[in-house]
């Protein structure tokens, strides 16, 4: 038998650190072609990594929650000479597309850190023949060489005012850390300066104490969850709006086209209703539909409304998109937001259907309570949160009635949306539904 070491895959965007999430083998299992053997994640996707041998483990390169370089060895295989179907195949680097027809593809998911939160990117799988690159240090000359660096590296980079592409050292992984950061700026970039360690050890499993507690590491892509959430709060100065809304006749109309349509359309919810009020919403408040690069000080606006509907999984909420929402019909959204939560909660969304969102919508449905906080999904600048339908007395033209009202509690991001926009933006998503005649009117 031969070795073939599976390297940590290259998933682009000049990342540099990639952490293991889960393993689906162990030392001395057999694995078989096309395997999936571990499932890994950076701050951008959410990956599968197959096997592209026959043979059985023999080493582990860490544990789930550690992070890892790019480049270093992920697992070590035997390989079985007589049950593959061919010998590996050599790659010099993982690109987005499969570049040779024996290439191995790999899932790639998008993860919470841009929207949360999940499959369908094919690549070519390095092979582990090739031997790990020696320190190099990079010049000027090579502008095409895109610099590996981690995120922690380039957001220290940025407050620094220093641009990566002029730092020409790197670790003995290509990388720049932050000593080659800190001996850049100091001018005392000579050579190559190498981290003491090429990966970060977190605990994977739970731990019991003797008083009952259990300390659960925080791993994959609720890590990248707590993360985004952190990071929309640390920039974002929230202003939450809450206006009530009488959806009365809207839940009649619903229950009318359901009836009429519903065996050869589908049935609508009211999330469909909700998506077309926000979209004839946003040509009055074209500010909300937007995206803000506060690092940069540029807000871009969007003609097209990419809707975000959040969807609850058992991996943790990730967001996928409803593209071009504007374009379609009740049932054209109603059948799109199904499709797009089912692929996400059986990780099966692609990474175009969890990336790009302009705004978002979320809701807990028949758990929706009566007010809630979202939290905007950075770096977008509103989220329209929807509580749940009750019935409640409400007085209409002088008489007590019974009216079917539903609260909206949405976000906004304040240095992009004035609280008075914000209010005039939720009261003309409720004038759309509490007169839900004016939907089909553009």
């Amino acid at each position: 038998m031969t070795k073939h070491v599976i390297k940590m895959p290259d998933i682009g965007e000049g990342i540099a650190e990639v952490e293991i999430v889960e393993w689906h083998v162990a030392v001395g299992d057999s694995v078989i072609e096309d395997q999936i053997l571990a499932d890994v994640m950076t701050d951008k996707a959410s990956v599968q990594i197959p096997s592209p041998v026959f043979g059985k483990v023999t080493d582990l390169g860490g544990q789930p929650g550690d992070i890892m370089a790019v480049g270093s060895a992920l697992i070590t295989i035997d390989v079985d000479q007589q049950s593959s179907n061919q010998a590996p195949k050599v790659a010099d680097e993982l690109t987005s597309t499969p570049t040779h027809a024996d290439s191995k593809p790999i899932t790639v998911s998008v993860a919470a850190s841009e929207q949360a939160p999940v499959s369908a990117v094919t690549a070519a799988l390095p092979s582990a023949s090739v031997p790990v690159a020696p320190p190099v240090v990079l010049h000027l000359d090579q502008p095409h060489l895109k610099p590996l660096a981690s995120p922690s590296v380039r957001r220290q980079a940025r407050e620094l005012g220093i641009d990566l592409n002029q730092v020409q050292t790197r670790d003995e992984h290509g990388r720049i850390t932050h000593a080659i950061l800190a001996a850049h700026q100091s001018g005392a970039v000579q050579g190559v300066v190498p981290e003491t360690s090429s990966c970060r050890t977190v605990a994977a499993t739970s731990t019991n104490t003797a008083d009952g507690q259990r300390q659960i590491p925080v791993i994959g892509l609720r890590r990248k969850i707590a993360q985004k959430m952190q990071e929309s709060k640390r920039h974002i100065p929230h202003f939450t709006y809450v206006e009530e809304v009488d959806v009365t006749e809207l839940e009649n109309l619903r229950v009318q086209l359901n009836h009429r349509w519903g065996n050869t359309r589908g049935k609508l919810t009211v999330l469909p209703f909700l998506a077309r009020a926000i979209v004839l919403a946003l040509k009055e408040f074209p500010q909300i539909n937007a995206r803000y690069d506060d690092t940069a000080n540029i807000i871009t606006q969007f003609d097209a409304v990419h809707l975000g509907v959040a969807a609850q999984t058992d991996a943790g909420l990730m967001v996928p998109v409803l593209r071009h929402t504007q374009a379609l019909d009740l049932w054209q959204c109603a059948s799109g937001i199904t499709l797009l939560a089912e692929a996400a909660r059986s990780g099966k969304a692609t990474l175009q259907e969890l990336t790009g969102s302009t705004i978002t919508l979320t809701s807990l449905g028949a758990l929706g309570g009566i007010v809630s906080t979202p939290v905007i999904n950075y770096p977008e600048v509103g989220i329209v949160g929807v509580n749940r339908i009750v019935e409640r007395p409400m007085v209409v033209a002088g008489a007590v009635v019974v009216r079917k009202m539903m609260n909206l509690s949405s976000s906004f991001d304040h240095r992009v949306v004035d609280g008075m926009h914000a209010a005039q933006f939720i009261q003309a998503i409720r004038s759309y539904l509490e007169c839900p005649a004016t939907l089909f009117i553009d």
